[in-house]
């Protein structure tokens, strides 16, 4: 059975005298003094049980939310968070665990925290941008956005790796699926195709390297085959178990399937596979290749993040594949009127936002001064009031890229940590959530 508070507050130790212990404790009054927070969490954690009423105390919604910012705050996995709630007075404190209560474990804080949907966390970061213009910290009226990429839990991708992978993968599925449910077994291909692998990685011209991949994409081939074949015999069982294994093993044919069609189509036909046609995980196949200045390239998710001059995350946007900057202007205004109730007064952007188009369609939602980084042909009396208002709005913007290192380095939004589509977006907001409360708290101390 679920709780929203502790009915009473558990024994703790003494405060310590810290900066640390100090923010805390101004994270803990935000917490306290906005109760709807607590609440939305408790919502995604009750919607998770079958009845809601019944079965043990587990975690209390304020307890699991402590423990994600905690989490963020020091980017700890879940055994270091769970080492920490044991060990700490600081944090038990914090996150309303007694000095006798036991610290709860890596799995019931793994299972919890990620229960925490991204609409809770846009909900809870709404929250507290009401309390932070309550506070007189944050109004909005003057923004900057720019975008960032949050790298994907992959390894770099290669064709051969990738094909390496999926008969690895298979062929363990396999091993399983005859182990637990007695049907015909197949031979394995793993070692064959790890030493094609590693051939293709030490070839030393393309004639052999082809030639190697040409072995490879046989024996991938054959091992598709071989699981294809498994999945008639699970399906065959009459069990629900049979069903389900069918089921994973049916998932990784297709993504294995990809990859075999692009690598063929790079490497045997020369073709040109675009990136939004690319498979560069059979774990992670959401993520999204990202080139950036046409230098550097990401495997993961571009991210749009709107500040505003208290250094607070106002929005974000996990985007899908690389959509170009130019094409976000408008959204990005019209999320911020949601929030607020209003757009922005002043606005600024980075270079790859520049468009006429762009200003003036920003102008006609209400915005009274545009900036962007690069004029691009743009007349700074049209885009502001007079060129010092430009200047200043141009500077202003420049700062969001030491906040966009900050989260990066502080809250571990350079590469997520955590498993699939829905837990890359959770991730981004569990991050963002908890550097907005230390920086709400910072400023309130």
């Amino acid at each position: 059975m679920r709780q929203l508070f502790q009915e009473q507050l558990p024994l703790s130790g003494p405060p310590v005298n810290h900066r640390h212990a100090q923010e805390l404790e101004g994270v803990d009054r935000i917490l306290r003094e906005n109760p709807g927070i607590t609440a939305l969490v408790l919502q995604d954690l009750e919607g998770r049980l079958s009845v809601p009423g019944w079965g043990r105390q587990g975690m209390t919604a304020e307890q699991v939310l402590r423990a994600a910012v905690l989490k963020q705050l020091n980017t700890w996995t879940y055994d270091e968070l769970s080492f920490h709630l044991a060990d700490s007075w600081t944090y038990r404190r914090f996150c309303g665990i007694g000095v006798l209560d036991q610290a709860p474990s890596r799995a019931t804080l793994q299972r919890n925290i990620k229960g925490i949907t991204e609409e809770t966390w846009e909900g809870v970061n709404h929250l507290l941008l009401a309390y932070a213009g309550d506070q007189g910290v944050e109004d909005g009226r003057k923004v900057r956005t720019d975008g960032t990429v949050t790298e994907a839990p992959i390894h770099p991708p290669t064709d051969s790796s990738l094909l390496w992978d999926g008969v690895r993968v298979l062929t363990r599925l396999l091993a399983r699926a005859r182990e637990d449910f007695s049907v015909q077994g197949f031979p394995s291909r793993a070692r064959r195709a790890k030493r094609r692998a590693l051939d293709v990685l030490n070839a030393k011209n393309r004639r052999k390297r082809t030639k190697a991949y040409r072995d490879l994409l046989k024996v991938t081939r054959e091992t598709v085959g071989y699981a294809e074949a498994m999945v008639t015999q699970l399906e065959s069982c009459g069990d629900i178990l049979a069903d389900l294994a069918a089921a994973e093993i049916g998932r990784y044919v297709g993504l294995v399937g990809r990859v075999i069609d692009q690598t063929e189509r790079r490497v045997l036909h020369g073709e040109v596979v675009p990136a939004g046609e690319k498979l560069v995980s059979l774990f992670e196949p959401h993520t999204d290749i990202i080139v950036k200045d046409r230098r550097d390239t990401h495997y993961g998710h571009k991210l749009t993040l709107t500040a505003g001059s208290s250094g607070m995350v106002l929005d974000w946007v996990v985007e899908e594949g690389n959509p170009a900057d130019s094409t976000l202007v408008t959204r990005t205004i019209e999320r911020l009127e949601e929030i607020y109730g209003r757009v922005p007064r002043q606005a600024a952007f980075d270079g790859g936002y520049a468009s006429r188009q762009n200003l003036e369609d920003a102008k006609a939602l209400g915005v009274q001064d545009v900036a962007f980084s690069k004029k691009r042909g743009l007349e700074v009396l049209d885009m502001a009031r007079s060129h010092w208002v430009y200047r200043r709005l141009r500077n202003f913007r420049a700062g969001i890229e030491a906040w966009i290192s900050f989260l990066k380095r502080c809250f571990g939004l350079d590469r997520c940590s955590w498993r699939g589509k829905e837990g890359f977006a959770r991730y981004v907001g569990a991050s963002i959530v908890a550097a907005n409360l230390l920086t709400l708290a910072r400023h309130l101390a």
